[in-house]
């Protein structure tokens, strides 16, 4: 386990702990110096005060790092198989570490999220991609039925 995905776990297991309400969505290092932890309350909103109770929760990370935490707005990040479950219906917008199918970017309809892989409706052409090839996704947001 490299050091940034052990740092994640580390915010991961402090957050169930201390704030069980809050589920971590996404913890990364952007650049060396700085950590962003995007976090949801399933149930209910985060606000402000929430996010300064998981800063102040996070002291041992703040003092090794800058620390950003937010809520996940309307690109909500899908890191994990079950985020990808509850987004199935929606548009999602993946990147993959290395090409499939001769690229590395795949905006559609998200039709199925399994164990191991998500299928994508591409306008009418289907694609498979399994968890170990994304690099990164997120909701595409939709404001007022536009895309």
């Amino acid at each position: 386990m490299g050091r940034s995905a052990e740092l994640a776990q580390q915010i991961e297991t402090t957050l169930r702990d201390r704030v069980p309400e809050v589920e971590v969505l996404l913890a990364e290092q952007p650049s060396p110096g700085l950590v962003r932890v995007t976090i949801d309350r399933p149930g209910g909103a985060v606000d402000l005060d929430l996010c300064e109770r998981v800063t102040r929760e996070l002291a041992a990370v703040r003092q090794r790092y800058a620390l950003e935490v937010s809520s996940p707005g309307l690109d909500r990040p899908l890191v994990k198989p079950e985020h990808y479950r509850r987004a199935v219906g929606s548009r999602v917008h993946v990147r993959t570490e290395q090409p499939v199918a001769g690229r590395r970017q795949f905006t559609g309809t998200l039709i199925d999220a399994r164990n191991d892989e998500i299928e994508i409706d591409l306008d009418g052409e289907r694609t498979s991609l399994p968890y170990a090839a994304i690099r990164r996704g997120n909701l595409v947001a939709e404001v007022g039925g536009k895309r």
